[in-house]
């Protein structure tokens, strides 16, 4: 399922009451003032770290793909009185009217993409759009399978009105050869005698090391670091890799990289 249409309704309602964690916005604070401004947060969602960066006076916008998930993150901004730039685009066709200095996802969102055709489109939209002396920071991991005695275990929280809320993982397909594993997720809203339950499939998609950054050198970034997420040298082992990114210099008689 398209993330797009996955982070809707119950599921975007649910969301932030039952994350089991909230991205630290502290490594992406010390990425953009490294790179600089303005900056750019890929697969925004409601708005963790995006909210806090803003606050903090941070040039930072934000993009998701999930209309539902933007109206919550706008309704959030405007509750703690932060402005907050966003686009309602899809990462693969990004289409924003400036460049950036700091292009960063903020965890491995980048692994909702279900192929590597919609990756190398979004990588090429990272290249369109980054200025060029900025940076890109891509996190990808490689997903766990789910241990067989979390399956049908239920996670729950209490909304403001009061209801019951659900999520559980009802099934698990993993194929090691196209490297996707596809988790059924069940999504529960029980308040009194009304009640809303809907399932839907969780796509990921990883990558090896070296097929991301054939990826990216097709789309005309080069590799500058491959860290694990405290910064440093990631080894040849690692699940849980951060990139940075740098646009490829153009050679001489020949297209610019971000004309593609």
């Amino acid at each position: 399922m398209d993330p797009a249409d996955f982070y809707t309704g119950i599921v975007a309602e649910l969301y932030g009451p039952l994350k089991s964690f909230s991205q630290d916005p502290e490594p992406y604070a010390a990425f953009i003032q490294q790179a600089g401004v303005p900056a750019l947060e890929l697969g925004c969602g409601d708005g963790d770290p995006l909210l806090e960066l803003c606050r903090r006076g941070l040039e930072v916008e934000g993009v998701d793909s999930s209309v539902d998930m933007l109206q919550r993150l706008q309704r959030r901004a405007d509750e703690q009185g932060i402005p907050a730039t966003v686009f309602h685009q899809r990462m693969e066709a990004l289409n924003l009217p400036r460049r950036y200095r700091a292009i960063f996802l903020a965890g491995p969102t980048f692994t909702l993409l279900p192929d590597n055709a919609t990756a190398l489109a979004a990588l090429h939209g990272i290249r369109a759009h980054l200025a060029e002396d900025g940076t890109a920071l891509v996190p990808l991991f490689t997903p766990a399978p789910t241990p067989a005695e979390q399956i049908g275990q239920v996670r729950t929280a209490t909304a403001p009105d009061g209801a019951e809320l659900r999520v559980s993982v009802v099934a698990e397909q993993r194929d090691e050869t196209a490297r996707t594993q596809t988790t059924l997720l069940r999504y529960e809203r029980h308040h009194g005698s009304d009640s809303s339950v809907v399932e839907r499939p969780w796509v990921l998609h990883w990558y090896t090391r070296d097929e991301f950054e054939e990826l990216a050198t097709t789309a005309g970034l080069a590799v500058t670091a491959v860290t694990d997420p405290h910064g440093k040298p990631a080894p040849a082992n690692a699940t849980d890799l951060h990139f940075r990114l740098r646009a490829r210099k153009a050679r001489s008689g020949h297209r610019g990289w971000a004309q593609h």
